[in-house]
């Protein structure tokens, strides 16, 4: 802290443009005072003062050994923890940043709420590591037909528990696309996928919280989001130790955690679906998807014996009068007791939030998607059936280990 009391940010770059984004950013706060030191690294990283700093925030180009060099005598001589600011990203830049543990690190174009969210972490750090880690409250979306909108439901179900401590206070939730070769998780939010599986599957016992931080992508909202890029012409299978570790390491560090599922089955769905509070299965009112529903969770049940229940969701559900098409009564005589609810179609909505990279709610406050999913996900949202372990814990259960 500053004399006065604030929370001083001490900004290195010799970037004007960069420079004044930081005055913008952080210049609206009275809680803040920010000092820029208008050099290049090279050359204040020996007489930079930081003594009074609660974070140090630097411009460094990390192919440059020069400006390495010169970051990690900074680093030696500095208590505050300290945010890099690169000019691009890659594996290279990544693993050296992180082997010279720095809080955080960035890339140009710095966006200002990942500036301020990225500072309030770092300030955070040190205080945080006394605290035991929690086991996440996780949600999981499984698809049981192609095509059934699973993604637009998890996105939404995260949005709503993001905001469920209310609009002052949100909740710590974090949102996981397990479909690394067709996910679109990215895509309907409009950001970056920044999870790269090459990096950790030779070694997935490196991954760890400081890892997963440069990893994460986050929404406007402030939902924080674990994507990894399409690979749509790949057909690869990953390490279940790779996946089950990346998964427990998130599920440790957030209040809530939403799983997008691909609808193939892979070695590590067990253990995710049994680390899973709550379970659902999204389907369409269809004959065949209903069978295909139906085949889904008896087969979950014989798998999981007393994990989580299965609880099917019927998603785009549209009742006409005088339609031949499934009523609701059909749909709930033959699911029996897993029906859970029933979505009602609204296409050019959802069209229109996935274009915009933004919740439904946001586009149409009130919807009635988000009025029938908050029943399902909200209520449920304290509940903790099949919880209390580690998703690590729990497959070593499940395979006798």
């Amino acid at each position: 802290m500053s004399s006065a009391g604030k929370t001083k940010v001490v900004l290195v770059t010799a970037d004007e443009a960069f420079a004044a984004s930081a005055r913008a950013t952080f210049g609206a706060s009275n809680a803040i005072e920010l000092a820029i030191v208008s050099e290049e690294l090279v050359t204040a990283a020996d007489t930079v003062d930081a003594d009074d700093a609660t974070v140090l925030v630097v411009d460094v180009d990390a192919t440059r050994d020069q400006e390495l060099a010169a970051l990690t005598r900074l680093i030696a001589r500095i208590d505050a923890p300290l945010i890099a600011v690169t000019p691009g990203f890659d594996a290279g830049v990544a693993r050296t940043l992180l082997q010279m543990r720095v809080a955080d690190f960035l890339v140009k174009p710095v966006a200002p709420i990942d500036l301020v969210r990225a500072c309030a972490q770092a300030s955070r750090k040190p205080a945080a590591t006394s605290v035991e880690l929690t086991e996440a409250t996780i949600h999981t979306f499984l698809p049981a037909v192609g095509g059934a909108g699973v993604t637009t439901l998890a996105v939404q179900a995260a949005m709503l528990l993001l905001n469920s401590g209310g609009p002052r206070s949100k909740s710590s939730t974090c949102l996981v696309d397990l479909d690394f070769q067709h996910g679109a998780v990215a895509d309907y939010l409009d950001i970056e996928p920044r999870l790269n599986l090459a990096e950790i599957e030779p070694r997935p016992d490196r991954l760890d919280r400081q890892l997963l931080e440069v990893m994460l992508s986050y929404h406007a909202s402030g939902l924080a989001v674990v994507a990894a890029p399409n690979r749509p012409a790949e057909m690869r299978t990953f390490d279940p130790d790779m996946v089950t570790r990346l998964l427990d390491l998130v599920s440790t560090n957030f209040e809530y955690v939403v799983f997008d599922m691909p609808r193939t089955w892979f070695s590590w769905t067990d253990s995710v679906l049994l680390g899973s509070n709550k379970l659902f299965i999204v389907s369409e009112a269809t004959v065949p998807g209903l069978r295909h529903t139906k085949q889904l969770v008896a087969a979950i049940k014989e798998r999981l014996g007393e994990g989580p229940q299965p609880q099917v969701i019927i998603n785009r559900f549209q009742q006409k009068m005088f339609s031949s098409a499934l009523a609701i009564k059909d749909v709930q005589q033959a699911l029996g007791d897993c029906f859970a609810a029933a979505i009602p179609n609204d296409y050019s909505l959802v069209r229109e939030a996935i274009d915009r990279g933004v919740p439904l709610e946001d586009v149409k406050p009130g919807n009635r998607i988000t009025s029938e999913l908050r029943k399902l996900v909200l209520d449920s949202a304290s509940e903790k059936t099949g919880a209390g372990k580690p998703l690590l814990q729990k497959l070593k259960l499940a395979v006798g280990g």
